[in-house]
Parts: C-alpha cells; structure tokens; sequence
C-alpha cells in the first residue's frame, strides 16, 4: 500500500513561486518514478512533470523552463519547485507515483 501526502499549495500573484512536497510512504516507492499532475476547473487531468530513481526529468511544454521536479530517494519525497507562476496554471495538482497511486491533491491559485 502507497500513501502520498501533499502539502505547500496556495494563493500567489502572477510570476510568484510556490513549491510543493510530496511525502510517500510504502513498500512500492524503491525505483518507482514519481511526478505531479494537475486539473484545472472543468478540464482533464494533465501531465505536468516525472522523474526517475536515477533522477530523468520529463515536462511538459506549458511549464518546461519554469518548473522543476526533485526527489530525495532518502526520504521518499517528490517536490515542485514553480516559478513565474501564470493564472493558468490555477488547479489542483497531484502527487503520482507509478504505475497508478495517486495523492489527495493541494490547490495552487494564481491570481492576475
């Protein structure tokens, strides 16, 4: 059984940062790879980073150079650090880790 406990959402002016922190617990974290995905009031769940054991990071285009994923294998954790924060990345973003635990969410709000 995997728990994933997400913290560090909130309310930020455009071009803010925020960072978020994933805590995962359970037997299945060893070599899992871990990332974050959000969604955004009416719309579909989305892709927004991974990253490997080894430490590959993979984006996706609308927050490729703004946001970056960590972990820290030592302490089961995955973090979102995000820069220059845009109002449309306003939802709720969730901790994932493979192949399908998911975290109960934590509201990021950028206001213009």
């Amino acid at each position: 059984q995997v728990q994933l406990v997400e913290s560090g959402g909130g309310l930020v002016q455009a071009g803010g940062s925020l960072r978020l922190s994933c805590a995962a617990s359970g037997t299945m974290i060893s070599r899992a790879i871990m990332g974050w995905f959000r969604q955004a009031p009416g719309a579909q769940r989305e892709y927004v980073a991974t990253i490997s054991w080894p430490g590959t990071t993979n984006y996706a285009g609308s927050v490729k150079g703004r946001f970056t994923i960590s972990r820290d294998n030592t302490k089961n954790t995955v973090n979102l650090q995000m820069n220059s924060l845009k109002p449309e990345d306003t939802a709720v973003y969730y901790c994932w880790v493979s192949s399908n635990y998911w975290g109960q969410g934590t509201q990021v709000t950028v206001s213009s």
